[in-house]
């Protein structure tokens, strides 16, 4: 059975074909992105969370936009690769700012246990999802509804101005399909309960 770095590589591969892609994902290689949790504490907040994380929102953006009512609303439909570009890319942000450590808690008799768990510490503070834009943007090059997929791809469970993502979401519609993705993968296929 393929696990999720090998499934990650061949869909990378496979669909994203860009001039700076393979130096892209030789960064990806060489960093924490398929060992790093996609959360200190929730979703996926476990070593290879991101990576696994990632995939998920891809398997969600892929039915999202496969559905005929979607593709309809959206009035958009997104090549293979930008689909794989915006869902595999959106939280590169998350490379090297989680770090092992441990917590106390009490277990079920009371008794204070050692827990590991992870600690953001991010050394590079450009935000979320404009960071993964950065991130991305230096390897190859985006284009617009890609860079704002990425950018907004929180919604508005983000800090941004919500005026700025209803705009962003009325001009690129992949950046609302991202989005609602994340959200599916996050509090659905992953969620607290599941971990």
């Amino acid at each position: 059975m393929i696990n999720a770095k090998e499934r990650f590589i061949e869909i990378y591969k496979s669909a994203i074909k860009r001039e700076g892609a393979d130096k892209l994902l030789d960064y990806l290689l060489s960093s924490d992105f398929f060992t790093a949790p996609a959360s200190a504490r929730f979703h996926c907040s476990h070593e290879g969370g991101l990576c696994e994380h990632s995939l998920n929102v891809y398997d969600c953006l892929k039915s999202y936009l496969g559905a005929e009512r979607t593709r309809k609303m959206l009035g958009a439909e997104y090549s293979e690769e930008s689909i794989a570009i915006v869902a595999l890319l959106h939280d590169l942000c998350k490379i090297g700012v989680y770090k092992k450590g441990f917590r106390n808690v009490k277990d079920e008799k009371g008794t204070w246990q050692k827990v590991d768990t992870f600690e953001y510490d991010d050394q590079l503070p450009y935000g979320h999802g404009e960071k993964s834009v950065y991130i991305a943007s230096g390897y190859m090059r985006l284009t617009r509804e890609e860079a704002f997929a990425i950018r907004y791809h929180m919604g508005y469970s983000s800090t941004e101005d919500p005026r700025n993502i209803s705009a962003a979401f009325e001009m690129f519609p992949l950046a609302f399909a991202l989005s609602t993705a994340d959200s599916e993968a996050t509090y659905f296929v992953e969620g607290k309960k599941k971990q």
